[in-house]
């Protein structure tokens, strides 16, 4: 080497280079100095000495080193290859090491069990993007989908099974579950299984409404939705449980404040149910949520604690007017029909009445015609039998006695043909048994 060890103790009792000298005397030594000892270096040179693989190392005019030269890539790779070797215990360059002390000749590329460098970092880079390739293989479970994000954008929703997506940072995944069944309850909150208790606890803030006709109710239910469109669900609403609370008591409120009181304690619960559902169902496609509303269950339907009195004696009041109009309504009923059926009856006889006189009389006439016809051809034997019938209509009824007074020989001249027509109320007594004529 053109400059003497600089990282001796004691150098070769001597200060600085001596140009003149024999080059012979310059090369470095493995054994130390006399005026000391070189020190170890793990990494196989002595400090201060230039190595085999100094390469382009020149001396200045003047006999003193140049300026050292930048290690190239090759260089670099060496030697942290050789550093490497010595940490795995393979012995360093240097004084005492694997190689016997001699360093390794400058060029030759470092080796691990027979593996080049480029043939390691190759097999390292194969085995990472394996890895990462393997990172993206996944399973969309059966109630759920995957959406696959590619930079962030949505680009295919997938089907349950085994599936694959481009690794991350290029595509990613989302999971949501798509047949779940979710709750939400407004007006109160639910201890234990979801329904109605005594136990629950009540929003009074959500819970009471106003109704049609300027009545105060308190209402609770529950809103049961899935999702429908899993895209549209995850990227268009931010928070959709407090999405479908809000809408839905937005909903329920139009609707309660449409109906009456007593429709919506009574019998209007389906109904209310129903336009409620349809009602929020819409508003959410129109946010575009991804969300279908399944069921809208009313758990309690009742005026508030604060008047439930007050009410319950106005229900009463109400109550009773529906019973005495029940009544009323009844009687009515009944009275009414009967009236009109006499009504109707008296009319159908006057009716016949009018009928009957009328037919006698346009009965009389034409027999009078026909009688007056009659004496018209014939006087006297029409004359002859007017006088007869109208004895006969007279004698009808009356009480006949026959008197004959030419009856002589002491015979009564009465004959009572009445009574001898008259029919006997009793049987007569039969005749005695010849028995009886014999006692």
């Amino acid at each position: 080497m053109p400059w003497s060890n600089q990282g001796s103790n004691g150098g070769n009792n001597g200060s600085g280079d001596d140009p003149g000298k024999d080059s012979s005397k310059d090369k470095p030594t493995d054994k130390p100095s006399a005026g000391g000892s070189v020190p170890h270096n793990p990494w196989g040179q002595s400090e201060g000495v230039a190595g085999p693989s100094s390469s382009g190392g020149t001396k200045s005019s003047g006999g003193k080193p140049g300026p050292r030269p930048q290690p190239g890539l090759e260089d670099a790779v060496r030697q942290g290859g050789e550093r490497l070797r010595v940490l795995l215990g393979g012995g360093g360059g240097g004084n005492g090491g694997g190689n016997g002390g001699r360093s390794r000749p400058s060029g030759s590329p470092f080796t691990l069990n027979g593996w080049s460098t480029g043939r390691v970092i190759g097999v390292g880079v194969a085995a990472v993007a394996a890895l990462w390739l393997a990172t993206g293989v996944y399973r969309v479970a059966a109630d759920e989908q995957g959406v696959v994000l590619r930079f962030g954008k949505p680009v295919r929703v997938e089907q349950p099974g085994l599936r694959y997506h481009l690794p991350a940072p290029i595509e990613q995944v989302l999971l949501p579950q798509v047949t779940r069944v979710n709750r939400i309850e407004i007006g109160y909150r639910s201890q234990g299984d979801g329904r109605r208790s005594v136990s629950d606890r009540d929003v009074a803030d959500e819970s009471t409404m106003l109704t049609g006709d300027e009545n105060i109710v308190d209402i609770d239910f529950a809103v049961f939705w899935v999702i429908k469109d899993p895209a549209k669900f995850l990227f268009n609403i931010r928070e959709p449980e407090e999405t479908v609370k809000k809408v839905a008591e937005s909903a329920m409120r139009e609707i309660i404040g449409r109906t009456e009181i007593q429709p919506a304690l009574t019998d209007a619960r389906q109904r209310i149910e129903n336009d409620s559902r349809q009602l929020l169902q819409t508003i959410l496609d129109q946010y575009q949520a991804g969300i279908e509303i399944t069921q809208v269950q009313l758990q309690r339907v009742e005026p508030p604690p604060a008047v439930v009195e007050a009410f319950n004696d106005v229900q009463r009041a109400r109550q009773d007017r529906e019973r005495l109009r029940n009544e009323a309504e009844t009687y009515r009923n009944d009275i009414i029909p009967r009236a009109r059926g006499e009504a109707e009856r008296l009319n159908q006889e006057a009716q016949a009445y009018r009928d009957q006189v009328v037919d006698l009389a346009q009965g009389d006439a034409k027999r009078f015609q026909q009688v007056l016809e009659a004496y018209a051809q014939a006087p006297d034997a029409a004359s002859r039998r007017l006088y007869i019938e109208t004895m006969e209509q007279i004698l009808k009824g009356t009480h006949k006695i026959l008197l004959d007074d030419k009856a002589g020989g002491g015979a009564v001249p009465y004959l009572p043909l009445n009574d001898m027509l008259k029919t006997p109320a009793h049987p007569t007594t039969p005749p005695a048994s010849p028995a009886q004529v014999g006692k």
